[in-house]
C-alpha cells in the first residue's frame, strides 16, 4: 500500500509562536512584473488544457497535440517521480526533530 502523505493543520490559521521563532523564512516580494508573467502563463495554461479536452472530445479537428512516446526510453524504465508534498513534509520534520 503506499505510503500516508502527512498533512499538517494550522490552528486558526496561525503558526504556533514556537515554530515562528525556529524557522525565519525572508518574506518573498513580488513585483507587478513577476504576477504579470504568472498570470500570462497560468492563463495560457488554462487555454491549453481547454483546447485538449476539446479535441479529446471531438470539438476541434486542430490545436494543441500531447505527445506520447511511440517507444519507451529503457534507461527510464525503472524511473519514479519524486512526490514533492511528502518530500517537503520530510524536511519539515527533519527541521523540527534535529531543533531548527
Amino acid at each position: 500500500s503506499p505510503a500516508q502523505k502527512l498533512v499538517f493543520n494550522r490552528v486558526n490559521g496561525k503558526r504556533p509562536p514556537l515554530l515562528l521563532q525556529q524557522i525565519s523564512a525572508p518574506e518573498e516580494c513580488y513585483t507587478l512584473a513577476h504576477e504579470e508573467n504568472v498570470r500570462f502563463v497560468y492563463e495560457a495554461w488554462q487555454q491549453v488544457e481547454q483546447q485538449l479536452d476539446g479535441s479529446r472530445s471531438g470539438e476541434s479537428a486542430c490545436g494543441p497535440v500531447q505527445y506520447v512516446e511511440k517507444t519507451p526510453n529503457p534507461g527510464l524504465k525503472n524511473f519514479v517521480p519524486i512526490d514533492l508534498e511528502e518530500w517537503w513534509a520530510q524536511q519539515f520534520l527533519a527541521k523540527i526533530e534535529n531543533g531548527l
